[in-house]
């Protein structure tokens, strides 16, 4: 008989949030949709800073070295060519490609013959480049600092720093949260976030955009892990998946207006300059503290009752419930906290180091950061493939998006019906089914085949990578929320930057990548099985809370229930409910105590008129009497 491990875990006093404090103060009623309305502006501005990188490193279609007159002879005459005849004389002609990208010729200083029949050496480009047309820009940084043929190793590397800014945000900002609360960690991130941003616009070389940029990933990751937690947290049950849908729409919104305002601004630090204008704008959440409150879970999760009591009624009577007034249920909750806590209870905060202690807390962790990791890392494989079917910049560009928002429809659409973990089942399955397919089938297919396999691995991989971002906000408990969840996204931001390394070595090692990733993908079937179900289900706030979710089977009898006993019961029926009593006894212990009553019950003061031996005697000779 396998022997069961018992995990103990550190806990604070808690109550309910979900049954015992969420109904009383008013539910998702229309304060909470106003602050989750405001928590997805800043989703828009995140993703508006995060996607200008595309159009910050995208190197133009075509360039070619600038004509240098000192490598031409003396008797070199350029009025007497035409401009093609002239770049021809100057820079190599490229079988397949069109002028060489970083070379020029170089001629003999006494010669007068130009044919192909002299010898001209080939020297690298001297005195710049010449570019066409940038997607969207005029200018970027790729042609402000002609990040070009030896210096093309720039271009990866400032996307890697760029996700190692993101990777270390969401660990550190996402442990901040658990410390200083969710407004807190806001409020620090997009302060920081938007000087950098335009800070990032004074750049004057690329070594100073390069670090800039990593700083201000670094806010940016705070800014996303903090507004995605707090609107969560503000949910119930029933509306957490279409809240975190919403704001999923809200990132596509921004890749889609992206191209429109890069073409507005023409040069890079104008399209730096506007993307940061949205930031400048949230920094008003300072003043107008009732946008952006401080989450009452945390507080709860956390212990911290004098603020935890001043959020309650703020949330209750912006949604329009009095906790003081005496006729309603609620009017016992302040109470009720006071007695669940006690009064000598002090605040503990939790790191992510808690995880040590359990088991399942740490399992679901892993299981979500490697399915997140091959939702992003895999997108490569799927959008080198369209490159190859069309090297238009847009083709690539607007299909992604769009296939970012059918998975957002196509979760919205099956998600709530089947539960969390059968469409991240899904989701992974067709995925590696479509990069296997491509992977061995590639040479055999037909161009519209190869297009096909991809938009569907494309889009159920961006499925993958949203499920599993709503799906570990879900099952990490509340006191270390925000550290479990930086952990998955900067494992998402790992498989990210596994593109960048591939270009970094000129894609020397794409099939390699595609293998390892397509057998991630087979693997991640396995591993996703052991996750719990979260659907509908309240959000785990302590660590017990957390180590206590179970793996349901995969095909449920029964939507309501996890499992179902051999035998049918029928529980017993009690008129004693604990709860109810203690509210009843609560409530009759302040209504006896408080000094301003409705009514007063007076209490006579004068002795009785006969004493209690007096009163026996009477009572036993009565009944004396009766008896004879």
């Amino acid at each position: 008989m396998a022997r069961e491990t018992t995990v103990t875990v550190n806990t604070l006093p808690s109550m309910d949030f979900e049954t015992r404090i969420f109904p009383h103060i008013g539910g998702y009623g229309r304060y909470n949709r106003l602050v989750v309305l405001f928590s997805w502006f800043p989703n828009f501005a995140v993703m508006l800073n995060l996607f200008c990188d595309v159009f910050f490193t995208h190197i133009p279609e075509s360039y070619h070295c600038k004509p240098d007159p000192q490598l031409l002879p003396s008797t070199f005459l350029p009025s007497n060519f035409s401009r093609q005849g002239y770049l021809n004389l100057t820079i190599p002609w490229v079988n397949g490609s069109g002028l060489s990208h970083c070379e020029l010729f170089k001629y003999p200083s006494n010669t007068s013959d130009f044919s192909e029949k002299v010898h001209r050496e080939r020297v690298s480009c001297t005195v710049g480049w010449e570019y066409a047309h940038v997607a969207g820009l005029q200018s970027n940084f790729v042609t402000e600092w002609n990040l070009v043929c030896s210096d093309f190793w720039k271009i990866p590397l400032q996307h890697i720093c760029f996700m190692t800014g993101w990777i270390l945000g969401y660990i550190l900002l996402g442990t901040l949260c658990d410390w200083l609360g969710r407004r807190r960690c806001f409020l620090l991130s997009i302060s920081l976030s938007s000087l950098l941003g335009v800070v990032v616009c004074l750049s004057s070389s690329a070594v100073v955009f390069l670090l800039l940029r990593l700083s201000q990933g670094v806010m940016l990751a705070g800014v996303f892990v903090s507004s995605y937690i707090a609107r969560l947290e503000l949910c119930d049950p029933p509306n957490r998946l279409m809240v975190a849908m919403i704001s999923s729409f809200f990132s596509v919104i921004a890749e889609l207006l992206l191209p429109g305002i890069a073409v507005l601004c023409r040069d890079w630090p104008v399209l730096q300059a506007v993307a940061t204008l949205p930031q400048l704008l949230l920094l008003s959440y300072w003043c107008c503290v009732s946008v952006f409150p401080e989450s009452p879970r945390w507080l709860m999760a956390t212990a911290q009752i004098p603020q935890l009591k001043r959020s309650l009624l703020e949330f209750s009577t912006r949604n329009g419930v009095c906790l003081r007034d005496e006729i309603y249920p609620g009017e016992t909750l302040l109470s009720e906290i006071d007695t669940a806590f006690g009064e000598d209870c002090q605040p503990r905060y939790f790191s992510i180091l808690e995880l040590r202690q359990t088991r399942v807390i740490w399992k679901n962790c892993l299981i979500l950061s490697f399915t997140l990791f091959i939702g992003t890392g895999i997108q490569y494989c799927f959008t080198r493939n369209l490159h190859t079917y069309s090297s238009n910049f847009y083709f690539s560009y607007f299909l992604r998006v769009m296939t970012g928002a059918l998975a957002c429809v196509f979760i919205c659409l099956s998600v709530n019906h089947f539960g969390r973990r059968g469409m991240l089942l899904l989701s992974a399955i067709i995925t590696g089914l479509s990069s296997l397919l491509l992977l061995a089938l590639t040479q055999y297919l037909r161009g519209g085949l190869v297009l096909v396999f991809s938009v569907v691995g494309l889009l159920f991989s961006q499925a993958l990578a949203m499920l599993s971002v709503l799906f570990a906000c879900e099952v990490m408990p509340t006191v270390v929320r925000g550290g479990c969840l930086g952990l998955v996204l900067a494992a998402g931001c790992v498989g990210l930057a596994a593109s960048s390394l591939m270009e970094l070595q000129n894609n020397g090692g794409y099939f390699l990548h595609h293998v390892i990733f397509s057998s991630f993908a087979v693997l991640s079937v396995l591993s996703i099985m052991l996750l719990p179900e979260s659907k509908r289900k309240p959000l785990p706030d302590s660590l017990k809370e957390g180590e206590n979710q179970r793996r349901p089977p995969l095909l449920l009898p029964r939507p309501d229930r996890d499992d179902l006993p051999l035998l049918s019961t029928r529980p017993l029926l009690s008129e004693y409910n604990p709860d109810n009593y203690s509210r009843l006894v609560s409530a009759t212990r302040k209504m006896l105590t408080k000094e301003s009553l409705p009514y007063r019950i007076d209490v006579p003061m004068q002795a009785p008129l006969l004493s209690d031996s007096e009163t026996q005697s009477q009572e036993d000779g009565t009944l004396k009497e009766g008896m004879s």
